[in-house]
Parts: C-alpha cells; structure tokens; sequence
C-alpha cells in the first residue's frame, strides 16, 4: 500500500509545525468510507496470492475475513485529521481470524509456561501475558507478521503499517467477567457508567488491533469508551470471537470496559507503527515500560529506531550527492533533516530509563494524564 512520505515529530509535543499533510491524508468522512469500500472489494476479488510467513499460518485457511461496516475519521470524534499519523480512528468491529485460528492462538497463549513466565500485573490491568512470541507463540507470530494480515490492518487504518516490534506482537489482557446487570448500551455514557478493565489511557505505539479471543455469548458489556475531541464519552461495540478492532491508540484516551456474564475475557493487541521510516512516529514506552523484560523491550526499540534513521540517514546522503553534483546544495533543508535526527533521537535517549527507575506494575500516572487532558478540554 503506497504511504505518502510524511515528515513530522517524533513525539506528540510536534518537533515540526510544518507537517506534510497530503489530501490523500485529509478526507472527509463520507470519502473514507468510500474508498475503504474499493479497497476491501479489491482485496476480497484476488486471489491472496502471496507466500506464507511461516509453515503455521495459512492465510486461505486461517484468514476469515469480513470489512468493517464502518471506521470513524479522527474528525468523527472531534478531533483534526492530522492529529495521527492517519485521518481514521476507530473501526467498528471486523471478522479477521477463523475459529479454528483463534483456538491455535489460545491453546498457545494458555500454555503454562506462558502463563509462568510471561506474566504481568499493574495498577491499571490485573493480568497480561507479553513477550512470549515467537519462542512460545509462533503461529500468532506467523499471522500477524503475514503480509495478508497487515494489508487488512493497513487498509481499515489508512496507512501502511507494519508490527512495532517482536516483542508487542500478541499482547493478551485477561479478565473473568462480573456478575450478570442490566446493562444499557447507549452510545455516549458518563465517566461513570461502566467499571473499566483497563483504565483511561493513551497507548505507547501509534496503533492497534484489539483481536477477541473468547465466546462471547451471554456476556454483555466490554466495549471500548473512547474520550472524543470534545470531552464526550463514545462507546465502541466490543467484538466477538475471531472478530477485532483497529485502533489509532496514541492520540485518543481510551479504556476497556468490564464485561459482564460469560466465563471469561480474553484479549489479544497487537501494537502498530507506520512501515515508513519518513512517516512519523510518536511512540513512547509509558504504558509498556513497567510491564515488560526491558532488556527485550529496550532492545528491540532501539534496533527499529535506528534501522529507520539509517534508512533517513542514506536518503539523504544520496540526496546532498546529487545536488552537489547539480552545484545546488540546499542549505535549509540539511539543516531540517539534522533537527529532525537529534531531536527524534534525543526522544528515543529520554524513553530508555534505567530499570532502577522503573516502578514494576505502576501505572498511574498514565492514568493520571489522561484525567489532566480530561480537565483541560
């Protein structure tokens, strides 16, 4: 999927004003939906022809694929539409795997090894499992590194995306669901209607896809609130088994909402960044960095960090030889790319903490930005 090259910051505070924003990138509502519609009726017409990722995943056998009825634009909920690093926000919920995928992926993640020594608790998420894939998950690995899946993913979201890194493929939260209550399903809710699983935050990485790995007849409730651009609280359906939801996590306070009735609730996020290393990237590691092996995690974003600075760093050199060449060295914009390189690494130096100061399981202060943008609205 072509991605127009967009420079802009490496952290939500915007390191460039002058952001690139194509038309491609600001569409109305009405034209999103239009051409998501050609796009997916391109996608179910051929033949899904490309190689498999690994020998576990067969996408003609474990892709089921349905498009969603709608996605919501960043301006749906109140908010620009270069406020991302896409004009949409929020689909609605979307067949993706077939059950007998989604049975492979439990009976890998419900592994006793997994659970022993994957573990996480904090003080927003009483328990996830991170970090095991691909050592102890390599079917899930093999699906959502599969090029069919992120076309999926990339075209619901409007721009290329690719997994952030290994580590972040196939986050699971874990909850057992309240006792059964009338339960109303209005769209917009106050702050206090519904007891969230996960509390009121911004995600690390740009975005997700929230794939539901549970039956969940008899269960009501465990939707998505999203906090809109205008303070209102916005509910998204929560999905059913096999079925998921793609999500621009970065820019938009959220939470998960209990569910209620069932056995249990079992979750699957898998995080997102832009393929393109010209295209911005706003991650931070706040949410992830008390509930991680930080050697892996360090590790790993530091490594795609500087594969994508070196990929700038050869664009450029090629760009500065041939304008020397031309006798037309321009000046200004040397001076941007090496604005952008510092800055851009000096954010990636402030999210590498030492661990000694890292508060296993704490979370709150997460918690707490959003409640202070809540304020500020």
């Amino acid at each position: 999927m072509a991605t127009p090259d967009v420079f802009g910051p490496a952290t939500p505070e915007r390191f460039y004003s002058k952001t690139i924003n194509s038309p491609r990138l600001n569409p109305s509502s009405k034209q999103t939906q239009e051409s998501l519609k050609r796009s997916f009726a391109r996608y179910l017409a051929s033949d899904h022809g490309s190689s498999a990722v690994g020998k576990l995943f067969n996408p003609h056998k474990h892709l089921d694929f349905e498009p969603p009825k709608f996605v919501h634009t960043m301006e749906d909920i109140g908010y620009p539409s270069n406020n991302g690093v896409s004009p949409n926000a929020v689909s609605e919920p979307f067949r993706l795997f077939s059950e007998e995928a989604v049975d492979i992926m439990r009976s890998e993640v419900l592994n006793k090894e997994v659970q022993e020594n994957y573990s996480y608790t904090s003080d927003i998420a009483p328990k996830q499992l991170r970090g095991y894939a691909p050592k102890h998950g390599k079917f899930i690995f093999e699906a959502w590194k599969h090029p069919e899946t992120l076309s999926i993913i990339s075209k619901i979201a409007g721009v290329d995306l690719v997994p952030v890194m290994d580590y972040e493929i196939g986050h699971i939260n874990l909850s057992i669901p309240g006792e059964k209550k009338k339960y109303d399903s209005k769209t917009m809710i106050s702050e206090e209607d519904d007891e969230p699983i996960v509390g009121w935050h911004r995600d690390s990485y740009p975005f997700v896809c929230v794939l539901m790995m549970s039956d969940t007849t008899g269960m009501v409730g465990g939707e998505t609130a999203l906090r809109t651009g205008t303070g209102e609280i916005k509910k998204v359906r929560g999905p059913q088994k096999g079925c998921a939801v793609v999500l621009q996590g970065r820019y938009i306070d959220h939470q998960a909402l209990r569910a209620y009735g069932g056995q249990e609730r079992i979750t699957m996020v898998t995080s997102f960044r832009p393929r393109s290393p010209r295209v911005r990237d706003d991650t931070v590691l706040t949410t992830v960095r008390p509930i991680s092996n930080l050697s892996d995690l360090y590790g790993q974003t530091v490594e795609y960090q500087l594969e994508n600075a070196e990929a700038r760093i050869r664009q450029m050199l090629r760009d500065i030889r041939d304008s020397m060449k031309a006798g037309a060295t321009d000046v200004g914009a040397i001076k941007e790319f090496l604005d952008f390189e510092v800055k851009t690494l000096s954010h990636l130096n402030n999210e590498i903490v030492e661990e000694s100061a890292v508060q296993k399981g704490h979370l709150a202060e997460v918690c707490a930005d959003a409640a202070k943008r809540k304020r500020l609205q």
